[in-house]
């Protein structure tokens, strides 16, 4: 296996990365195998479990909301626990350990969720494993001022999530042969042995794919001191939100207006099966359409990647911002299936851009040696904004249960899961404000030591 990586990193593809960087790109290859399967087939899977009129069943709109319900419960937590972590693991050759642990239990428990028999056992096992999942992340993305410098990091960051996209498809394929397979399509498997098989081809991927990035990461950043005691990081947490508010406005703007945008990016992608499933569109060729958005978000991802090395890094995000509004707007009038495909295309041209991009420009404008920190404060505002998105979804669906699943507005009907998904424009309308404003500050003083 490690020959393969080696061969792969001196591939013409990636030829210019070092082996550090390439380490650190397949991890998003990784990771993006749960993420494809957790706004794919596992909401399918939750609701196969959920929906039913025998005792211990819900109605598909309740599905739906807590569905929803459990995706705001997991940004919450990981909103809190993310800057404790991060703040831990600023001291040296502390990162590592607390990026392996969290992988490690995030594996584990995929392959445990597919064993679950029950709706609510099932959607209490995918929060643990979802919250893992995200505190990797966090560790995750405080390594990229450790594995690249400032000039290169827009592009290694967009190539992080490019190849995710396409390396996803890989134990996607073999998940979703296991439910075609399964009771739902051909019946021809059991329904725990379909989903085992997808949770579990989806962890051993995401397993295998990180052991590159475990043998060649090495902190470089990192801060002196005593270890500290949770108390310890809260009193850091505190301190650089009081310094970021009061001496750095450039990152404090940037924050807001990432919490505004990526909560709108964060719930169309926990949600857009829920979106075709509530309007009764066939699952499986929505499954096919994601999966083929795959490839346009890779396309998309090597663009902006590359659009990254001449044109100025704000402009690119306002451009992402202005696709997904208009993605929200259009989803008002979604009713058939080829609509969900142009919508899904639409989002797959900006999703891995929006992220990628903002990851790297909040690199450039912090403190390196505080990395970690910072970045768990950047996690309460990504995964925080999500609660909010998630939250929405879950109350207009519980008031368009009493409505019958349909809103007038100027005097046509729509259905709630399309007014939740329009809803959603406000908060990338809000961010477009904000980001603007952001840009027009000066970098602080640490980081233009940094940069020096």
């Amino acid at each position: 296996m490690n020959g393969l990586f080696k061969k792969l990193n001196e591939s013409k593809v990636f030829k210019d990365l070092t082996p550090q960087e390439f380490s650190w790109v397949l991890y998003d290859v990784g990771n993006s195998a749960f993420t494809m399967l957790g706004c794919s087939l596992i909401p399918i899977w939750f609701k196969s479990l959920a929906i039913g009129t025998e005792p211990g069943k819900i109605s598909g709109d309740n599905a739906t909301a807590y569905w929803a319900l459990a995706t705001s419960i997991v940004t919450v937590i990981v909103a809190l626990i993310g800057p404790i972590c991060g703040a831990i693991a600023d001291h040296k050759d502390t990162k590592k350990i607390f990026f392996s642990t969290s992988v490690a239990i995030g594996v584990i428990g995929c392959v445990i969720n597919g064993f679950a028999g029950s709706w609510l056992l099932f959607l209490i096992i995918y929060i643990l494993t979802k919250i893992s999942y995200q505190a990797s992340l966090t560790f995750y993305d405080s390594m990229l001022n450790d594995v690249t410098t400032d000039e290169r990091s827009d592009a290694v960051s967009a190539y992080g999530y490019a190849w995710g996209y396409i390396g996803s498809c890989i134990p996607f394929t073999v998940a979703l042969i296991a439910y075609v397979l399964g009771p739902d399509m051909m019946k021809m498997l059991p329904g725990t042995l379909s989903r085992m098989i997808g949770f579990g081809v989806t962890a051993l991927w995401w397993w295998i794919v990180t052991v590159p990035l475990l043998k060649h990461y090495k902190q470089i950043n990192y801060v002196e001191g005593e270890r500290g005691a949770i108390s310890n990081a809260f009193k850091k947490i505190f301190a650089t939100f009081a310094r970021i508010a009061s001496q750095d406005k450039k990152v404090l703007y940037f924050l807001i207006a990432f919490f505004l945008y990526i909560d709108g990016v964060g719930t169309i992608i926990d949600n857009c099966i829920n979106l075709g499933t509530d309007l009764g569109l066939n699952t499986v060729g929505q499954v096919i359409f994601l999966l083929l958005t795959q490839v346009v978000a890779w396309i998309g991802s090597l663009v902006f990647a590359k659009l990254s090395k001449t044109k100025d890094t704000v402009s690119l995000i306002q451009i992402c911002i202005l696709g997904y509004t208009a993605v929200c707007l259009y989803a008002l009038t979604l009713q058939h299936l080829w609509q969900f495909a142009i919508m899904a295309f639409g989002v797959g041209c900006f999703q891995g851009s929006i992220q990628s991009l903002s990851r790297s420009y909040y690199a450039k404008i912090i403190p390196d040696e505080n990395s970690g920190e910072y970045f768990g404060i950047y996690d309460i505002f990504s995964k925080g904004a999500s609660f909010l998105g998630s939250f929405v979804i879950f109350v207009v669906k519980k008031i368009g249960i009493r409505t019958n699943g349909v809103f007038n507005i100027f005097g046509a009907s729509i259905k709630s899961i399309n007014v939740a998904v329009g809803c959603l424009a406000a908060f990338f309308i809000l961010g477009l404000f904000f980001i603007k404003v952001a840009d027009k500050q000066p970098v602080s003083e640490e980081a233009k030591k940094d940069i020096q």
